[in-house]
């Protein structure tokens, strides 16, 4: 099955006042990479989570995001350092009975030192709660998978068709060869028989030798041969389940260089305008394929 390697997933999940919404994006990347942007309280989960983005996913870079909002897992605890607090109190003890002060110790002042008081951050998820992030991650790469499956449906319609186009040029191709090698010697004969004017008398055997080795240079059928070899090799590829993307890029590339070498080898007109027709699709297909998995 051909993927693209285009996809989104958003899938929300709510544990008690708390909500957690996972998104994942994906785009076109040459290997597998990812970004994973979650809660510093879920980070236990990181290891987890790309885990699961590889059990998912071969090649693409992978955008994860975790939002959690309401209470979150996150409970907030004041700490109190009582040593230091003690010592604060013994020594504005000491300053009131040395300079003879009366009064209470105000709370403000108290307050006001900074270091007494100090807010920490406690993360205490329960494995159910967990589990339901997992699933909703699981949920969300779900929706990525078969979005790429879906895309990549649509770029298989488009480039099959392209091909099935490529395939029917080259058929052309394979005919008008034979038409152009026949041509090719009559107009090689009658330019050297112009030429001598029938000042000495010509050796035939000699000249279609000579007019077959510069036929032979302009011959295409190698050409034409790997070419096709190369379009079968395509539809089955494309028939493979799993990363394909890679193997029917190198498959263009050496289809367009295939059809360079016909181009300058041959001088007719209408293979000319082939090789163009040829070479503007491949270029459509390469950059299709440039985002298949």
């Amino acid at each position: 099955m051909v993927r693209s390697m285009t996809g989104y997933g958003r899938d929300v999940v709510h544990i008690g006042k708390t909500t957690v919404t996972v998104e994942i994006k994906s785009v076109n990347h040459r290997f597998l990479d990812f970004n994973i942007k979650i809660p510093h309280t879920l980070l236990l989960l990181e290891e987890k989570i790309k885990e699961i983005v590889r059990s998912f996913f071969n090649r693409g870079r992978i955008e994860l995001y975790i939002s959690v909002d309401g209470e979150g897992f996150a409970q907030n605890i004041l700490e109190t350092d009582w040593k230091l607090l003690d010592q604060y109190m013994g020594q504005l003890q000491q300053v009131k009975e040395r300079y003879q002060l009366t009064g209470e110790i105000p709370m403000s002042t108290l307050l006001s030192i900074p270091e007494l008081f100090s807010v920490r951050q406690t993360a205490e998820q329960s494995e159910l709660e967990l589990d339901m992030v997992i699933k909703s991650i699981e949920a969300a790469c779900v929706q990525v998978k078969q979005m790429r499956e879906n895309e990549g449906e649509k770029l298989l319609t488009d480039i099959v068709a392209r091909m099935n186009i490529i395939r029917e040029l080259v058929s052309s191709l394979k005919t008008r060869r034979e038409h152009v090698i026949d041509e090719y010697r009559e107009r090689i004969s009658a330019r050297i028989e112009d030429h001598l004017d029938g000042a000495m008398d010509i050796d035939k055997s000699r000249l279609y030798q000579e007019i077959a080795l510069l036929a032979e240079k302009g011959d295409i059928t190698e050409e034409i041969t790997r070419l096709g070899s190369h379009i079968d090799q395509f539809f089955t590829t494309i028939e493979k389940d799993g990363q394909v993307g890679r193997r029917l890029d190198f498959i263009l590339q050496e289809m367009h260089r295939e059809t360079n070498t016909i181009g300058s080898k041959s001088t007719d007109p209408k293979i000319s305008e082939w090789v163009v027709s040829i070479k503007s699709e491949l270029e459509k297909m390469k950059e299709q394929v440039q985002n298949i998995e």
